[in-house]
């Protein structure tokens, strides 16, 4: 790449539109604000050894025994069947999680993540508003292309995800080029929303909003919605997520 030209940034507002983009030189940052990548960056800042991600909750189970490890994960926003522990970062206190390992799965960001992998992303990490400024700067140093990849609702495209790549965009901009309506999209959301992020999903009842609020989870919803709680880079490598 010439030192003029800018590397392209483009936003994929759901699973369902990762295979329109070729991901194989770019750096592909997993977005999954509730809560996967919420809690990702928790958990390995509070000293978490490694968080190893898989699609299924068998796999969480049987790699969990092997390893001696914590097995955790949710189905629908509740704790699954057979796993130890929920997708919360309150889970994961320094106190807890401190040098152990985590086996993960989601609905939506490990089953995404498994997607960038297979479809030959150059690198992966994952992002939400906890590490908001340790994702943006690690863009900008890296100086490769980047795909904002949300994870979304069962392909169903949601707000938060989109608000989150809507500030990196914010923050970042002048580094990239960015020829990408789904990225226009994006920033003007978070343009919109960037004086109360929760206030605005509450007005705008957000799906993921109303889920998790009937299940009580408003502190969650709020602490997910905050910048920079857990400033690390989750990076994935060879089958597992560390601090970058």
């Amino acid at each position: 790449m010439s030192q003029n030209k800018k590397p392209e940034l483009y936003t994929s507002l759901s699973p369902a539109l990762l295979k329109l983009y070729d991901i194989t030189a770019s750096v592909v940052v997993i977005i999954d604000v509730l809560r996967a990548t919420s809690t990702i960056a928790t958990a390995l800042y509070n000293g978490a050894k490694e968080i190893i991600p898989v699609e299924s909750v068998n796999d969480c189970i049987r790699i969990g025994k092997q390893m001696n490890a914590i097995t955790a994960g949710e189905r629908d926003g509740k704790v699954a069947e057979g796993l130890q522990y929920g997708n919360s970062p309150f889970e994961y206190p320094e106190s807890f999680i401190d040098k152990k390992t985590l086996v993960l799965t989601t609905t939506n960001g490990t089953k995404l993540l498994h997607m960038a992998l297979s479809n030959g992303a150059h690198e992966i990490i994952t992002g939400s508003f906890a590490n908001l400024d340790a994702v943006c700067l690690h863009l900008i140093k890296k100086n490769k292309p980047v795909l904002l990849a949300c994870a979304a609702w069962k392909d169903r495209i949601n707000i938060e995800d989109t608000l989150f790549a809507g500030a990196v965009i914010n923050q970042i901009k002048q580094h990239f080029t960015i020829n990408c309506d789904a990225s226009q999209m994006a920033e003007g959301l978070f343009l919109e929303a960037r004086e109360d992020l929760y206030e605005f999903m509450k007005q705008k009842e957000a799906s993921h909003y109303k889920r998790l609020t009937s299940f009580g989870l408003e502190k969650d919803i709020r602490h997910c919605l905050t910048s920079n709680t857990a400033n690390v880079l989750p990076l994935y490598k060879e089958g597992k997520l560390t601090r970058g």
